[in-house]
């Protein structure tokens, strides 16, 4: 049977039943694509092949939680490839933020003020997040940690763009009200 004829469903298919040759023509379909994506969320090579790496190891992992009629099959695996992409920044950017060594003494107390309350700040605004709706918060998160356009969100989560933007705007004005109730709750 040749693989490189069959469509991306059913080399999905194929994935969850076991066949390795099937995720190999899947990578060779969406490998540069997958990379590339990684590789504008992340900005760094290596990450950017770790990230598609999980993404593919995802992808034969759970490949018969796919589901045709939510979504095309490059859409689901691009997702994939998205998220890990994301966690990876998010792993990064915690990485980066954890506590120094003690015996650190910083040069400028003015900037270490100033990058304690953008660490306080990102923390408050990550926290905010995990309250709004699921699919309110992946759209935030495409568009700001992915940098992806609106139309682009919507062909990820395979939805109308107008869903999409709604779904923006909603989550938009659901993290401002949950910020704005938080500045203005007590100590």
């Amino acid at each position: 049977m040749d693989l490189a004829l069959l469509s991306d469903e059913a080399l999905l298919a194929l994935v969850s039943r076991g066949d390795e040759a099937a995720l190999g023509s899947l990578y060779d379909r969406y490998g540069k694509p997958a990379y590339r994506l990684a590789l504008r969320i992340l900005r760094d090579p290596s990450l950017a092949e770790d990230a598609v790496q999980d993404a593919f190891l995802t992808v034969w992992r759970t490949a018969s939680a796919y589901r045709p009629e939510r979504a095309k099959a490059s859409t689901w695996l691009l997702t994939l490839v998205h998220r890990r992409a994301v966690d990876f920044v998010r792993r990064e950017q915690r990485r980066r933020t954890d506590p120094l060594d003690e015996t650190f003494e910083p040069a400028d107390e003015g900037r270490t003020d100033d990058e304690a309350a953008t660490r306080e700040e990102r923390r408050r605004v990550q926290a905010a997040l995990t309250r709004l709706a699921p699919d309110q918060r992946e759209a935030l998160e495409l568009a700001y940690y992915g940098g992806l356009s609106q139309s682009e969100i919507a062909e990820r989560l395979g939805v109308p763009l107008g869903r999409s933007k709604s779904r923006m705007f909603s989550g938009l004005g659901r993290l401002r009200d949950i910020l704005g109730a938080d500045l203005a709750a007590p100590g």
